[in-house]
């Protein structure tokens, strides 16, 4: 190919989604080809999900060329794999911003495009929302089209079900695409998991199926009538060859077609083209490959599911580098090996909330239970009443979708179980559907409950033993994406989980949750350079407040700032601050301020920035401390 070929791109010639149907098959693959190589660049230098994203550019492409956007809409389920999408609706010259502060979001999001119908971050969520559309669609006269496009990761998830379950009963014409890449972030589990392998794995079913429809598309004048036939057929087929293995989707109402190559344009847009005939709901199920065009990433997808900056010519390196994750993985191995009744359960996460040695040392003691939260913590509650100690491991925004699981079934049952809060507080680049910034509230509005925050590694293993333990009800430990600074790790680890001072100091207390002792004892540092001597306390426990350690602590203060990485108007400051009210404790209090996390989403950008911009980093507290002062 010539050079002046090379340099012409088809990318450079989509400036809307309708472009995209105006290409050539030849073309359209090298669409495909073009739109890998800027996800890959731009995912090196700016981390992302970017397996996801690289199995669904075909079918990206497919969509934009079969349905007129935004008139008819496309749903993604749970967005980490969007990117293609975004490139293609509009925003290909900002993609070099993708997770960065004021930047493309890495989940669809409705501020960002009219093409991002609806944001999306959790799994398990299209098809209830895409119904929705749908429906509200028919409401108002409204003849568009409306696509879910789940994973079968997210079709673990019991709202999939739900959602599917209302549109099959009710015989809406939504279509389903199932993105089958036997991937959630782990290996996927469970029955729904084996069915579809097995479909996948079906060649007879395959090889009389495509032989059936290359007879009936040779002939000519092929309408709807025809088309019906064809639906009859691949399904009386499908009965006849897997008679003893009925597919549930068709159980629950759908028209199903598949399983397809997910990376064949052509016989993509064939399908969709079909699916918009029909009347009724239609499942098209599709095979990919996580990871597709990036050999690195088709050999390892779970490693490059969701990724920090890398050299995308040697891949991702492993990091040595001790986080907290890591800290509670040596940890969990260490408790579950000294206490027999401890078990372990997470959901479709064990890599990246550190369960793998458990499950490599403790095998028959530990539980994947697919992306269904809810179903963690109540199965978690009902082995707490048959006599075990369940460590739940989630990540702190996915523990949100079991409140009232924590609530009803642990916490007002009073059952003894560990909640293990992973990527607690302020998670930075995956932006406001991520931010680990709710459970503190969550946790607070619950009746027995424990919640801990370590400050450094030493804390986590000590307060993950007392929940084990010693402890009783729900106790979450809450805990950061990352490492701890220079001076967490100097903290020593101390007997309790009560309040304790972490630096000496007069007249005005700055008491911090967490990883917010950084801050906090920066800030002290900054202070002291100007002469005022600041005592700063660790708070460690945050709920149940023991209150005589509170009032032996603050006895010779007479001005408070709390500093915490969650909502401060709802947060643990203000829970305090009752309290201390309802205890007397209030009288020789000349300043109280909280600071933490405003009442707004938080969007993606980096921690520091974010802290920044919330008034929570040192100089912020120095900025406060400095206005007691003046006062």
């Amino acid at each position: 190919m010539s050079g002046s070929m090379e340099e012409k791109k088809i990318l450079d010639s989509i400036k809307l989604p309708q472009d995209v149907a105006k290409l050539s098959f030849d073309e359209a693959k090298q669409l495909a080809a073009e739109l890998r190589e800027v996800i890959v660049d731009r995912v090196s230098q700016n981390g992302g999900h970017l397996a996801s994203s690289l199995g669904v550019v075909e079918l990206t492409i497919a969509l934009l060329s079969e349905f007129d956007l935004p008139h008819d809409q496309i749903v993604w389920d749970v967005g980490h794999q969007a990117y293609a999408y975004k490139i293609l609706t509009g925003r290909k010259d900002r993609f070099d911003t993708l997770r960065k502060y004021g930047g493309v979001s890495g989940f669809p999001k409705q501020s960002e495009s009219e093409y991002d119908v609806f944001g999306v971050g959790h799994s398990s969520t299209s098809v209830s929302a895409a119904l929705g559309l749908l429906r509200a669609k028919k409401l108002k006269g409204d003849d568009g089209h409306v696509v879910a496009v789940i994973g079968d990761g997210a079709m673990t998830g019991g709202m999939a079900f739900e959602g599917l379950n209302d549109t099959g009963h009710f015989s809406e014409n939504l279509t389903v695409i199932l993105n089958d890449n036997q991937m959630s972030i782990d290996k996927n589990v469970g029955g729904l998991s084996r069915a579809l392998a097995e479909l996948r794995s079906s060649k007879e079913y395959i090889k009389v199926k495509s032989r059936v429809e290359r007879f009936l598309l040779a002939i000519p004048l092929i309408g709807r009538p025809i088309a019906r036939f064809i639906r009859m057929v691949k399904t009386w087929f499908r009965l006849f060859i897997r008679r003893n293995a009925p597919v549930i989707f068709e159980d629950l109402g759908f028209q199903y077609f598949g399983p397809f190559d997910g990376h064949n344009i052509a016989l993509l847009k064939k399908k969709l083209e079909i699916s918009k005939e029909i009347n009724g709901p239609v499942l098209i199920h599709i095979v990919t490959k996580k990871g597709k065009g990036y050999p690195l990433a088709e050999e390892n997808p779970s490693a490059y599911h969701g990724v920090s900056p890398f050299d995308k010519t040697k891949g991702v390196v492993p990091s040595d580098k001790e986080t907290f994750t890591k800290c509670f993985s040596k940890s969990i191995v260490r408790v579950g090996q000294k206490y027999q009744d401890v078990v372990a359960i997470c959901a479709a996460m064990m890599t990246s909330t550190g369960l793998a040695e458990f499950r490599k040392h403790m095998k028959l003691r530990f539980f994947d239970v697919g992306i269904a939260e809810e179903h963690a913590v109540t199965m978690a509650a009902g082995m707490a009443t048959n006599g075990f100690v369940p460590v739940v491991a989630l990540y702190s925004t996915f523990a949100q979708r079991a409140y009232d699981q924590l609530l009803h079934d642990v916490c007002l049952q009073n059952l003894h179980v560990v909640l293990a809060l992973d990527r607690a507080g302020i998670v930075g680049a995956d932006g406001m559907t991520h931010q680990g910034i709710y459970d503190i509230s969550m946790m607070l509005s619950m009746p027995n409950v424990t919640l801990l925050s370590p400050c450094n590694f030493s804390e986590l293993d000590r307060m993950l033993e007392y929940a084990v333990s010693d402890a009783k009800g729900l106790v979450a430990v809450r805990y950061p994406r990352g490492g701890q600074g220079d001076r967490l790790s100097a903290i020593p680890s101390s007997e309790g989980i009560g309040p304790r001072v972490i630096r000496e100091g007069e007249k005005i207390a700055i008491l911090a949750l967490g990883v917010m002792c950084e801050q906090a004892l920066e800030a002290a540092d900054i202070l002291s350079e100007k002469g005022i001597s600041v005592k700063v306390i660790d708070v460690r426990c945050v709920k149940p407040l023991n209150m005589n350690d509170w009032r032996d602590l603050l006895q010779d203060i007479s001005s408070i700032v709390t500093i915490e990485d969650g909502i401060v108007h709802a947060g643990f400051g203000k829970y305090l601050l009752s309290n201390m009210e309802d205890a007397g404790m209030m009288k020789d209090i000349c300043h109280f301020v909280t600071l933490g996390v405003s009442d707004k989403p938080l969007v993606a950008g980096d921690r520091n920035t974010l802290l920044e911009n919330e008034h929570m980093d040192a100089k912020s507290i120095v900025n406060s401390v400095l206005s007691i002062v003046q006062k």
